[in-house]
């Protein structure tokens, strides 16, 4: 499992952005994680699935509300990394109201979540292998903070806590 001080695979997310005014869309479109870390300071934060409850009710509005104060810390962007395909997280984000301040990002084989040991299997329930439920501060493609929940909880990956830990 990754770890504090690991730098991040270099695995591929696909982002799916839509263009205001004419309704034309750009993507699905490969954001390399190796690429599109360097020389950044990245706020990430993975959860579960697009449009389940609390990603939906919490996670996401969480970091989305607090956009702000994570560039006053000196984060240059913010990730919400998620199990699914680029279609589904460019819908999420328009429903989420994401734009210019967290960027969507799908991890649809979950090909990240694999190399981080980050993973969560919902086969039960139907849904297949997903991503935990965690977030994580990183530096130029190295951890700078981890932040893992247990199953079923949502206690410490939420934005407040990582705005914090940007601000020591």
């Amino acid at each position: 499992m990754i770890q504090i001080g690991d730098r991040l695979p270099a695995t591929v997310f696909m982002e799916y952005n839509e263009v205001e005014g004419e309704g034309c869309a750009i993507g699905p479109m490969a954001v390399p994680v190796a690429q599109a870390t360097a020389h950044k300071t990245i706020a990430l934060f993975g959860l579960p699935g697009a449009f389940t409850p609390t990603c939906s009710a919490q996670h996401v509005p969480g970091y989305v509300q607090q956009a702000d104060a994570f560039k006053a810390a000196g984060v240059d962007e913010i990730w919400c990394v998620s199990v699914n395909d680029a279609f589904v997280m460019g819908a999420w984000a328009r429903d989420q109201k994401t734009q210019g301040k967290v960027r969507m990002l799908a991890d649809g084989s979950a090909d990240f979540a694999k190399a981080t040991g980050l993973t969560l299997d919902l086969t039960a329930k139907g849904l297949g292998l997903r991503s935990t439920r965690y977030s994580m501060l990183v530096k130029d493609g190295v951890v700078l903070s981890l932040n893992i929940e247990g199953p079923g909880k949502f206690e410490v990956s939420d934005a407040a806590t990582l705005l914090a830990q940007a601000q020591a």
